[in-house]
């Protein structure tokens, strides 16, 4: 461990405010990162998390070397970290698209009461590089992630047309801009007497760009397509 750190892990008044300032920057650095992404959880949060895991250390080790009170001096510490899931479920969601959408932020809050617990704890020089390796992984890992891994998933096309050959113009379409079909329903809608018009769900593996910019767009300019929608 770095010497300079020592005085930090006396339990005197200015390394106890050392610690707690040390768990609010700490904090403040992986909230505001998610601030700036608009996610669930960001600034405030991420300070508060960490701040209060920082206390919860802090008076274990208070009740344990100024009390005197021997007890697993690790017990509210582990209670941190399990209670900390709460927070980070609230901020998972799912999407119409039956995408998860929070788990990273729910990930950093969990590492973020980890840190404040490192924090409370002295142990300074872990707490400042978690906290860059946090940064790391969410500014430059995710740019990575987005070069290797195919962004594409499984969507589901509502489209109403009139014609029942109009169905085979829209898998051309599909095929055309070589987008796989994983499944199809057809079904006739009755508009009155001996009069039908049609609906079809296609599923298909596409990136939310060609989706927009292509398939809807391509299904829209057919004269006989009544409407079109993304489920």
């Amino acid at each position: 461990m770095l010497h300079c750190f020592d005085f930090f892990r006396e339990m005197d008044l200015l390394a106890i405010t050392c610690r707690l300032v040390l768990a609010v920057v700490c904090g403040g650095v992986i909230g505001i990162e998610r601030e700036i992404k608009r996610r669930p959880a960001g600034f405030r949060t991420h300070i508060l998390i960490c701040m209060g895991s920082a206390i919860t250390i802090l008076t274990n080790l208070y009740l344990y070397e100024v009390m005197h009170l021997y007890t697993d001096i690790s017990r509210m510490g582990a209670q941190v970290i399990a209670g900390v899931s709460f927070v980070g479920a609230g901020t998972i969601i799912v999407t119409r698209r039956q995408h998860i959408k929070g788990l990273t932020t729910a990930a950093g809050l969990w590492t973020a009461s980890i840190i404040g617990l490192a924090c409370g704890a002295g142990y300074a020089e872990c707490a400042i590089f978690a906290t860059l390796m946090v940064l790391f992984s969410e500014l430059v890992l995710i740019k990575l992630e987005y070069r290797l891994i195919d962004r594409k998933s499984d969507v589901n096309i509502y489209v109403e047309y009139s014609k029942p050959a109009t169905i085979q113009r829209l898998v051309r379409i599909l095929r055309s801009k070589k987008v796989p079909m994983n499944d199809m329903e057809v079904n006739r809608i009755a508009d009155g007497e001996d009069k039908f018009h049609y609906s079809a769900i296609l599923t298909v593996r596409v990136s939310q760009q060609t989706m927009e910019k292509e398939i809807i767009r391509g299904f829209e300019s057919l004269d006989d397509v009544l409407a079109v929608e993304e489920l």
